[in-house]
């Protein structure tokens, strides 16, 4: 006789008997909406799975019943503050591709999907940053009650050689009332970011602090989250209150909250990224913020996302295991038919394997020697922009630079002289900050790294517009994600580049996601899991 496992009861089969193995027992484990029962064979001994039965008494004619398990729903993966506060069905975001790529349409569109959107806004000035916040409220507009639309957001990037550009889109924010900001390639925090954090915080007639606005740092380093889960910094609150920018309540309550309350933690992804595998980053910065809400005795959650290499079910089923209250998905929204990029651009996208990528210089932080990681397969970007920081590395101006390597700068790069190269990017400065060519008329060395941000800067423009003469230089964000995701949906209707939708690849990363974590759930408790289990297959969603 076989070995009995502890027993809670037994189990009066349904109109359908248990699932021990093969195909009824693959069908079991897909029918996450349902409550399960773990059942055990009591002559081979093997562990199974009953549904639509009835838990009763042990008897010799039931069942034995080793333990039952709810109904398992995607929106239940995450946490549930993050869906409660955010006002979201599933505990699923979009990012803010820079360029306007995450679209005002792909924004409307996750938010119409359970999802929250962010909109792109890095790399645009506030005029049309403000055209595209029209039409996502438009879309998206408060109930006839008064009560809030659908939840969105928007992008604030880290603009360490313009302060005055990033803090005019935080002032834009905050006029139009954005509530929710994701803070990109942050490294120390700016007047900007803070700004937006503690603007509408004010105390509740029972004492606990309101917050109108919520940060969403994008973390891939301790030492970032650690700033970013602290208070305010008091001379920058000081800076703010003196300007006028603050009112002295906001700045008196931003001593008892973190600046950001909701983090993205990112690891190996596409465009800015330190590559960083989530299961190493992940519970790392787990502890940094148990030992914020130590020390700070803050009372409100302090959530954690997770983002980068999020392609697949597995993937997504992984990161909610480590404890992600969200996850975060930007390679594979890019490759939807609601991004800004091309169409060009995006079948390209759905070519990518794995080691289709590569890390290039980025044009924002170009002098830094930060860079950012790209699509390799079908352009030259990422060789052409890492020959541009060579030279500009090892060159003093560009009129050192020798004869040879000048002339096939200007012919397989520039595709211009250096003196008209130069010409167009004075009058780009000389539009958006003057300051800029007065300084390099001043240090060669910094009018070199103009003409070079210049092409980089162009380089994803020319993607997004689908410049087909300039196809060998466009420059598409992606990590290892969008490769995984196409080794994922090869052979099913999202193989198309045109079947692509935002709400489709995300409801089907989260059902996959579901199905994949009872899978997991059932095989922890000795049932013999097929491995196709694991392999959930995306199909059309409601």
């Amino acid at each position: 006789m076989a070995h009995a496992l502890p027993r809670i009861g037994g189990w009066q089969a349904g109109p359908e008997a248990p699932a021990f193995s093969g195909s009824e027992l693959l069908a079991a484990v897909r029918r996450v909406r349902e409550p399960i029962a773990l059942v055990q064979d009591p002559r081979t001994g093997r562990v199974g799975v009953g549904h639509q039965g009835a838990a009763v008494v042990a008897s010799d004619h039931a069942w034995p019943l080793l333990a039952t398990l709810p109904a398992l729903y995607p929106e239940w993966l995450g946490d549930r503050s993050f869906t409660e506060v955010h006002r979201t069905r599933f505990p699923y975001a979009t990012g803010a591709m820079a360029n306007g790529i995450a679209t005002a349409e792909l924004v409307i569109q996750a938010a119409r999907g359970g999802f929250l959107g962010f909109f792109g806004a890095a790399g645009l000035d506030p005029d049309r940053i403000s055209r595209e916040l029209d039409t996502i409220e438009a879309a998206l507009p408060p109930g006839p009650d008064g009560s809030p639309g659908l939840p969105w957001g928007s992008n604030l990037i880290h603009a360490p050689n313009e302060p005055d550009h990033e803090m005019a889109v935080a002032d834009l924010y905050i006029r139009r009332g954005v509530r929710r900001v994701s803070a990109a390639a942050y490294m120390n925090l700016t007047p900007a970011i803070v700004r937006i954090a503690v603007n509408g915080l004010r105390q509740l007639p029972d004492g606990r602090i309101h917050r109108d606005r919520y940060v969403f740092a994008k973390i891939s380093r301790p030492e970032v989250a650690r700033r970013f889960m602290a208070p305010a910094p008091k001379d920058i609150l000081d800076g703010l209150l003196a300007q006028g920018l603050i009112t002295a309540e906001e700045a008196r309550l931003a001593a008892f909250v973190p600046v950001a309350e909701d983090y993205t933690i990112e690891a190996d992804s596409g465009g800015h990224t330190d590559n960083q595998a989530l299961t190493a980053l992940f519970p790392t910065i787990q502890a940094e913020r148990d030992a914020a809400v130590q020390q700070y005795g803050y009372k409100r959650p302090i959530r954690l996302g997770a983002a980068g290499g999020i392609g697949t079910p597995t993937a997504a089923a992984a990161a909610f295991s480590l404890g992600a209250a969200y996850v975060l998905t930007g390679s594979v929204n890019q490759a939807c038919v609601e991004s800004g990029l091309h169409d060009s651009g995006r079948r390209m996208l759905a070519t990518a394997t794995l080691a289709d990528v590569v890390m290039a210089p980025a044009a924002d932080m170009f002098e830094l020697g930060v860079e950012v990681q790209v699509l390799h397969r079908g352009t030259m970007f990422g060789n052409r922009a890492k020959k541009l920081y060579h030279l500009y590395r090892d060159h003093e101006s560009l009129d050192s630079i020798p004869a040879g390597e000048r002339a096939r700068l200007e012919k397989d790069i520039l595709r211009a002289s250096v003196a008209d190269a130069w010409a167009s990017t004075e009058r780009f400065w000389q539009g958006r900050d003057p300051r800029e060519v007065a300084k390099a008329n001043k240090d060669p060395k910094h009018k070199m790294a103009l003409v070079f941000r210049s092409y980089l800067g162009q380089s994803s423009k020319w993607a997004i517009a689908g410049q087909a003469e300039r196809r060998m230089d466009y420059q598409i964000w992606c990590g290892p994600a969008m490769g995984a995701f196409n080794a994922w949906v090869k052979g099913s209707f999202l193989a198309a580049p045109e079947a692509r939708t935002v709400v489709q690849v995300g409801r089907n990363l989260l059902e996959g996601a579901a199905v994949v974590t009872r899978a997991q759930q059932l095989r922890s408790f000795g049932v013999p899991v097929p491995a196709e289990a694991f392999d959930y297959r995306p199909r059309p969603l409601a």
